[in-house]
Formats: C-alpha cells, sequence, structure tokens
C-alpha cells in the first residue's frame, strides 16, 4: 500500500523527499495520520482521535454510533483539503447550466419538429400542386386537339 501511495503521489507532483533523502518522502501515509489525530485532539476529541485512527484507547471511552457519526460530521471540515463551499457553489453553477442547456435542448427539438411539419406540410402541397399542373397541361393539350 506505501508503495501505491509513492508512486501516486509522483504521478500528482508530491513526491518531494525530505532534506534530499532518497528515501523518506516529505508526505507519507504516517504523515496523514498524524494530521488526523493532532487536528481531532486539537479541537477537543482526544479520546475520539485515538478510536478514530485505531487505537484501542480508554477502556472508558463507550460513544454509540450516532455520536460517533455527529463528532464525526463536526470535525470533517478541518479534515478535508477541499474547500466544499467552493465545490458546492460550482457544483450549484454546473447544475444551473445544466438546466438551462436542457431547456435549450428542448427548445431546439420543438423548433426542428415544427421545421419537420412545415417540411412535411409543404412537400404535400407541391405533390397537389404537381397533380393540378399535370391536370391542366392536360387539359390544355386536350383543347390543341383538333376534332375530326
Amino acid at each position: 500500500m506505501s508503495s501505491s501511495f509513492a508512486k501516486t503521489l509522483d504521478r500528482m507532483g508530491k513526491g518531494e523527499r525530505e532534506d534530499n533523502s532518497e528515501r523518506r518522502r516529505q508526505i507519507t501515509l504516517h504523515s496523514f495520520r498524524r494530521f488526523v489525530k493532532s487536528t481531532i485532539s486539537d479541537l477537543g476529541y482526544s479520546d475520539y482521535s485515538e478510536w478514530f485512527i485505531g487505537h484501542s484507547g480508554s477502556t472508558y471511552y463507550r460513544k454509540k454510533e450516532s455520536e460517533k457519526i455527529e463528532i464525526f460530521r463536526k470535525i470533517e471540515p478541518y479534515l478535508t483539503f477541499l474547500n466544499v463551499h467552493q465545490l458546492e457553489r460550482q457544483g450549484a453553477d454546473i447544475q444551473s447550466k445544466i438546466e438551462e442547456l436542457e431547456f435549450l435542448n428542448q427548445s431546439l427539438r420543438e423548433r426542428d419538429k415544427s421545421k419537420d411539419d412545415s417540411i412535411s406540410l409543404l412537400a404535400d402541397q407541391i405533390v397537389n400542386l404537381t397533380e393540378r399542373l399535370k391536370e391542366i397541361e392536360q387539359n390544355q393539350y386536350q383543347q390543341q386537339i383538333p376534332y375530326n
């Protein structure tokens, strides 16, 4: 797992080494673990931090699952490197653009159907006019033939 993590860091361009060392990286799985433990403890949830990183912790620390979930919801923004509010805004912007494009798409489909209907109507009229023209030409031709 450590090897995969190191390869991922290298692909992201974050695989810098500590003090020009060939072995030690600045970012490791353990550094993430330290960051999480310290952050949760600094927020006042020391016992929870022990439980969260997998330590057995205090034998007296007994929280219901619902309480653990509530604590996690409180600390989650501090454990994230993403700007969640910005991502939500971008998501809302993207959603509004999607809705706008869906409306435009629907309008274009309706316009295309209207044009298809108009073309079909014109085609029918051309057929009718062609038939009428043939009738007129035939009548004119018959009027030109002298009767014997």
